[in-house]
């Protein structure tokens, strides 16, 4: 007797039970043949399988067609739909939904949108999504993988055992997809791949996992993140408002495993951080909290810059959820949190996005342009659209689903130049023949565009070392776009003079005014970040050049020159207090030395110019903009002394701001001034509340009508050793 036309042939079995047929969506689920439905089912250990509706409806029993677990055959309907298994053998009997009779979740549009890489939502379309589809609840799975044989989800809901859920490929775009019955929030998976010769590859962590276990393990994690009850509508409505260049910004960086620790050196939790670190950087008046990169990465010392999750936060602090709460406390004390993000390079971990599915997919296959020399990582190929799309929606994913208030974008001149650390011979030039790397800054561009449209009241920070012309100006300028860039010659050039000897720096003057000439080329941030304090490179406090005294003295010199000088603040945490070790990032910060005098003096000068900062608008509204400063004493290199003149831009209070780099006082010094009369000495980094000697003004100095460098009045006054002073003209 002939088989029956339904019946699946023996090698088309095989290929479903092997886990390598080359669309089981064809075979398995249900299927109408000559009006009759049949069902097919591949359950490994089921011995019985009876077809049930989602109501419980008995549909028929289905032959078993092959001991490994595969079965067909007619069931009662009269209408395509949802169906359930009742599965049996000799130790028990469970239920299943069938994936496969189930239509996809993705669509024409999604297809349309991602085929152009302008899916600005893409984070609501790839990775792990909880919902209910055809009336079934379930996880959609979604991953890119166009080079792929065969892709597979596997995790804690079918055993990790590939050949249960192969997914459907979506030709035009190479997404596979499926939606899983019964898979539940907090469950692990991974993707398994074949590859375009039908190799097994490594298993894969979700490139758009929103959730991943705790490292050592890699496995990302089904989680929802629009779930979390957000309270901060006010401050995002005010943050809207206004030009962020002339707005206060203290920054406080943090690296939140090693800022404090618990019980010996255990981590604090991301709830346990938003109850003392906001706390903390509110009471010293920073404005916002800039975190060393918190996406997933598996490798400590790397503190983050070589993420493998880039949609989910670090597990080593909590789950998503806890990390909101973070971001979510932050707002409701009115401090920003602005994310170290890393688009430009992705460690080739065997989990992570290397080789994703047999071939150079997000990176270049050439390492001439593929491989990072300085940190052995793979660098993204951004002239593939699907690439830009991923970091793109990265870029907007932790901006609308956690609120965050802006990106310090990492290594940007790594970025923008294709001989980036290489030498002759080890690069290729642009379709120009340059050096520029012209698909990374178009997709530099199109971040800031995105960005700030999408997010008003965003900022987003370059940390780029060269003069790359244009980096803070708008796209429409044919500038880079970002909101602001990292001054790494400010920070190069007064470290360097600080680490002088006080009697030498008449010599090095230049040192401290040549930042001056380009101060307002770029709308800059003043970094003293993290990578100045690591690597044997010292504390800030053991650069400075002295004795004891004379270190803390002109570091507390220094802060004030750089709370002064034009620009954004920025201090990495242990500096506010002067930790005398460099940074470890596998432990705490030294907290016992706030028990002494020298140390908690420098924290209580942080406090008190973070708070001058944010209350008077001429040290903070013209930070990018020339009007906003004027020289008083440029040339005295023989005294090293410098003086200026902060100024709000709108006729409000101005703040004379004088810093005396030697260890000798000055008395009866001519300062000029704009304008006769009583002038507030404000601050003295000199007095004894932060471990000075005292010695100060006495509160006000008096200027006369006589002129001096060009100024209509001058005043004599007294500049401490190794201080700062700041004066204030009332009205």
């Amino acid at each position: 007797m002939a088989e029956a036309k339904w019946k699946t042939s023996g090698p088309e079995i095989q290929a479903v039970i092997d886990g390598r047929h080359a669309d089981p969506f064809q075979i398995l689920g249900l299927h109408e043949i000559d009006g009759t439905f049949i069902a097919r089912a591949y359950v490994p250990g089921a011995d019985i399988i009876t077809v049930q509706s989602l109501t419980g409806t008995d549909l028929g029993t289905l032959e078993r067609r092959h001991p490994a677990g595969f079965f067909e055959g007619p069931v009662k309907l009269k209408a395509r739909a949802a169906i359930r298994f009742s599965c049996t053998n000799a130790t028990g009997h469970w239920e299943t939904t069938d994936a496969y009779s189930l239509g996809p979740v993705l669509g024409p549009q999604d297809d349309y949108f991602m085929g152009e890489g302008n899916h600005l939502n893409l984070f609501n379309k790839l990775g792990a999504h909880l919902l209910k589809h055809e009336g079934v609840d379930g996880v959609e799975f979604a991953v890119w993988a166009p080079n792929a044989s065969r892709v597979s989800v596997v995790g804690d809901f079918n055993g990790w055992d590939g050949r249960r859920h192969v997914m459907r490929k979506r030709m035009g775009t190479g997404v596979w997809e499926i939606f899983v019955p019964e898979a539940q929030a907090g469950q692990g998976y991974k993707y398994e791949l074949l590859d375009g010769n039908g190799q097994l590859l490594p298993l894969k962590a979700d490139p758009f996992g929103f959730a991943s276990e705790l490292r050592p393990n890699t496995a990302s994690k089904v989680y929802d993140t629009s779930r979390f009850k957000w309270t901060d509508d006010e401050y995002l409505k005010s943050r809207a408002q206004g030009d962020k260049r002339r707005h206060p910004m203290s920054t406080y960086e943090v690296h939140l495993g090693s800022w404090r620790r618990k019980n010996g050196n255990e981590f604090l939790t991301y709830d346990e951080l938003a109850d003392q670190l906001i706390g903390y950087v509110k009471d010293l008046g920073f404005t916002h909290i800039e975190l060393l990169p918190v996406s997933e990465h598996p490798f400590d010392p790397s503190w983050g810059y070589q993420p493998t999750g880039l949609f989910a936060p670090t597990a080593r602090f909590g789950d998503p959820s806890g990390f909101a709460r973070f971001v979510d406390k932050a707002h409701a004390a009115g401090i920003g949190i602005i994310l170290d993000w890393v688009p430009a390079h992705f460690p080739t971990d065997n989990h992570g996005l290397g080789k994703f599915d047999g071939t150079a997919l997000y990176e270049h296959a050439d390492p001439k342009q593929g491989f990072h020399p300085d940190w052995n990582t793979a660098i993204y190929n951004f002239g593939r659209k699907e690439v830009l799309s991923f970091l793109l929606n990265n870029a907007l994913f932790w901006l609308k689903q956690y609120h965050v208030d802006g990106l310090r974008v990492d290594a940007v001149a790594s970025m923008l130049y294709l001989d980036y650390s290489r030498k002759e011979g080890e690069w290729i030039p642009n379709k120009d023949g340059g050096r520029e790397n012209l698909e990374a800054i178009s997709f530099l561009q199109r971040m800031n565009h995105e960005t700030y449209g999408q997010h008003p009241g965003i900022v987003t920070i370059a940390e780029e070392s060269t003069a790359f012309p244009g980096v803070s100006k708008p796209t429409s300028m044919n500038g880079l776009g970002f909101g602001f860039k990292w001054n790494m010659g400010f920070m190069h050039d007064t470290l360097l003079y600080m680490g002088r000897d006080a009697i030498y720096r008449k010599h090095h003057h230049n040192d401290l005014t040549f930042g001056l000439l380009y101060a307002f080329t770029e709308n800059f941030v003043l970094p003293l970040s993290h990578d100045e304090v690591v690597h044997g490179k010292g504390s800030l406090l053991d650069k400075m050049s002295g004795d004891d005294w004379q270190k803390f003295a002109t570091l507390r010199a220094f802060y004030a020159f750089m709370w002064a000088y034009p620009g954004k603040k920025l201090l990495f945490m242990g500096q506010e207090f002067a930790q005398w070790k460099e940074w470890n990032f596998a432990q705490s910060l030294d907290w016992h030395l706030l028990d002494g005098e020298p140390h908690h003096g420098m924290q209580s000068l942080i406090r008190d110019l973070n708070h001058l900062h944010v209350q008077i608008k001429a040290l903070h509204a013209r930070d990018c903009e020339p009007e906003g400063f004027e020289w008083l004493v440029a040339d005295d290199a023989e005294n090293s002394v410098f003086a200026w003149m902060r100024h709000d831009g709108v006729g409000g209070p101005m703040v004379a701001c004088v810093t005396n780099f030697t260890a000798i006082p000055r008395e009866n010094y001519v300062l000029p001034l704009p304008k006769d009369g009583k002038w507030r000495e404000i601050l003295n980094t000199n007095a004894k509340s932060y471990w000075g000697s005292g010695l100060g003004n006495v509160g006000a100095v008096i200027a006369d009508k006589g002129p001096s460098h060009g100024k209509p009045a001058s005043a004599h006054v007294l500049l401490p050793p190794l201080a700062t002073t700041y004066f204030i003209k009332d009205k």
